[in-house]
């Protein structure tokens, strides 16, 4: 019997609205119906947390489709596909079937399929290669090390600096040299070099037919804006645009909105500036803020009423955002009854703050909520390890979000490599990857290999070309035997991509467990990545589908914890948006903690911290509690014993608000005296015997 997954097709589906008789907008509130039911023209939705944007939303495409909108005309941009998927299936139900072709996806998905549709008329080849952030800083390495600059004896920025300041450049449009003076003030000099490096990276995208993520979004903005023909041609193709998250764009995203809507004005954005958190990323609180004017006869509607948290949180929250510098005026209210005020809790030191957030977890727990609705929330990662430890000395289990993303996992780029250089010859990363794990294979090698392949157009057979060195020939030759067998498939067939990355794996799996000392584990993300890939049609919908929205951890691919496992949260602030929980904790309340101290003495950059924390704040549903140490042994201070301040954002407003609390710390028990014993010694006696008579 194969081992090839056999798919199984899905039937047609057809579903009905909810009712003959009712409309899009039943079921909402006032404010949400004004936002749902808005006619034409540019509309803003400030929707305050917890307060059902994504229910406005989904209602809005209802009222739209009722409206006889053709669903097909309605593009619904949003940060993730599955913020997509959830909006659309939410929608279907709403409506019935005449919600499925809606076009709904992330920025960056919708900007791949426009530029396979139109890019071929403006320059870029239809069969590009999209590179990951680790891939596109290989290339940008490739870049560095032909021009010699990683060769100076100054030190010159590593790929990954480089990277990041080619990124914030084109999606925030911020000159090279103001990022540079800003971030890396170091590397001021270098501004020239960093220059040529770019110009390199961006002709060696070119030549190889590769386009990084920012590329999808420039070039989108570029067809727009500079290709008038096809300009009106991509943004005639939608009536109206709705837009999730409106507060996470950047100026980039901002532009091609505008350009999509030269033909109407029919953009309806939703967001809350009181969460814009992501200004590391390129993200600009200034697109929601300045919206209204750059979209003039907007229509503003606030969504205040909160579904999520009890009215005493939501209280101490309204204070806390209330202080942010420039802001919508919202006050979030709930209709929702009881509840005690927040706890802020003052901590004699991190051990007690630590021993207080696990007691009080077992607490709760015992009164019955479960692990899985309680989160620890903190400013950055490494503000958890004391309580990490104190949490598996007392077996309480628990997920720590983040870690090392399942398509960053070496052997799973090493897979994909194969497949890459398959549907794109030129892929220069791919195959310097490849390269380097044949036995006999190295740098020098390598790049020997590469430079053969461009004398020869990068063709199929240019591999073949190539002479190896001796002791590489085996390796050489099996390579060349695998690509093609592998080309000389018929990728048009059932469950082709799986059965590619079958036969890859008859070479790679000896090279992964000569490599790994556990390969078990590796092998088995191997045998997931099989069984997804016989979900997709080609080779390239499945290469792009994992580039444009990759799998977070092995967890979202079926591994991992089961969603009903009992396991308590700690996350970051920025990772914990969108979630919410029964009781909160929020610790390391401090200011250089949160705020973290680099963001002292900026302005903008003390109210995304605020914005931070108020996002923290309302993840609550009925138990919240602020807890901050009074002292910290911390050489990072640059001293070993300090006092702590608490968040200036926890000022005497804010504090009024919530219930204070002091946290018991572990007392060590003394030794009773015996009040029988004879002193054997008068101390004090001694002791003015060193001064003399009195």
């Amino acid at each position: 019997m194969s081992d090839d997954p056999r798919l199984y097709h899905a039937r047609d589906r057809d579903v009905a609205p909810r009712s003959d008789h009712a409309s899009a907008a039943d079921g909402l509130n006032d404010a949400q119906r004004r936002a749902a039911t808005h006619g034409d023209g540019p509309l803003l939705i400030i929707a305050g947390a917890g307060t059902g944007k994504t229910r406005t939303l989904v209602h809005r495409v209802g009222v739209l489709l009722e409206r006889g909108v053709r669903a097909e005309r309605i593009l619904l941009l949003t940060f993730t596909r599955r913020s997509a998927q959830e909006m659309l299936a939410r929608a279907e139900r709403l409506v019935g079937s005449a919600s499925r072709h809606v076009h709904g996806g992330t920025f960056h998905a919708t900007a791949h399929r426009l530029l396979r549709r139109f890019g071929e008329q403006a320059g870029i080849r239809p069969d590009f290669t999209i590179m990951d952030q680790s891939d596109a800083e290989d290339l940008m390495q490739f870049s560095r090390a032909r021009l010699g600059f990683g060769d100076k004896k100054k030190r010159f920025p590593k790929k990954e600096t480089l990277h990041h300041v080619y990124s914030r450049h084109v999606n925030t449009d911020i000159p090279i040299g103001a990022l540079l003076r800003e971030e890396y003030p170091r590397f001021v000099e270098f501004e020239d070099d960093i220059a040529k490096v770019y110009a390199d990276y961006t002709q060696r995208k070119q030549e190889r037919n590769l386009v990084d993520y920012d590329d999808l979004l420039l070039f989108w903005a570029m067809l727009l804006e500079q290709v008038p023909a096809l300009a009106d041609r991509i943004a005639g193709l939608y009536d109206h645009i709705l837009v999730d998250e409106y507060q996470d764009t950047n100026l980039l995203q901002a532009r091609i909105l505008k350009g999509m809507c030269r033909t109407h004005r029919n953009l309806t954005v939703v967001g809350d500036d009181a969460q814009s958190i992501y200004s590391f990323r390129g993200a600009t609180i200034r697109n929601i803020l300045d919206f209204p004017r750059e979209f003039p006869g907007t229509t503003v509607v606030a969504l205040e009423e909160n579904y999520r948290s009890t009215q005493p949180i939501l209280d101490t929250s309204n204070v806390l955002i209330s202080r942010a510098g420039e802001r919508y005026t919202k006050s979030l209210y709930t209709k929702r009854v009881g509840g005690d005020a927040p706890w802020l809790v003052a901590a004699q030191d991190e051990p007690t703050q630590t021993r207080f957030v696990v007691d009080r977890i077992l607490e709760l727990h015992e009164e019955g909520i479960p692990l899985r609705e309680m989160a620890v929330l903190f400013r950055a990662g490494y503000h958890s390890a004391d309580l990490e430890i104190e949490l598996t000395a007392r077996n309480i289990p628990f997920d720590k979000w983040g870690g090392l993303k399942f398509l960053e996992a070496a052997h799973v780029k090493d897979v994909l490599a194969f497949l890459r250089v398959l549907e794109n010859p030129r892929d220069e990363v791919s195959w310097y990857r490849l390269l380097l794990l044949m036995p006999g294979i190295g740098e020098v090698t390598a790049r020997h290999a590469m430079d053969v392949m461009a004398e020869h157009a990068w063709t199929h057979a240019a591999f073949g070309q190539f002479v190896p060195p001796p002791r590489a020939r085996p390796a050489h030759q099996a390579l060349v035997s695998l690509l093609d067998q592998l080309r000389s498939g018929t990728l048009d067939e059932e469950g082709a991509v799986t059965r590619e990355i079958a036969r890859v794996r008859v070479l790679y799996d000896d090279i992964l467990r000569e490599k790994y000392d556990r390969p078990d584990p590796r092998l088995a993300d191997l045998d997931q990545l099989q069984i997804i890939a016989g979900g997709y049609p080609s080779r390239a919908a499945f290469l792009s589908a994992l580039a444009l929205e990759p799998p977070q951890g092995t967890q979202d691919l079926g591994f991992g914890s089961d969603a009903e496992d009992d396991i308590l949260v700690l996350s970051t602030a920025h990772s914990a948006k969108g979630r919410e929980w029964d009781a909160v904790f929020v610790i390391w309340a401090v200011d250089g903690y949160f705020p973290l101290s680099r963001a002292l003495g900026d302005d903008d950059q003390i109210d995304e911290e605020r914005r931070l924390m108020y996002v923290a704040l309302t993840r609550a549903r009925n138990h919240l509690a602020v807890a901050y140490p009074l002292n910290v042994y911390d050489t990072r201070r640059g001293a070993d014993y300090s006092f702590d301040q608490v968040s200036r954002f926890l000022d005497r407003g804010v504090r009024a608000t919530m219930q204070r609390v002091v946290a018991e710390p572990p007392t060590a028990q003394l030794p009773t005296p015996d009040a029988t014993a004879p002193p054997v010694v008068d101390l004090r006696a001694l002791l003015r015997g060193k001064f003399g008579s009195a």
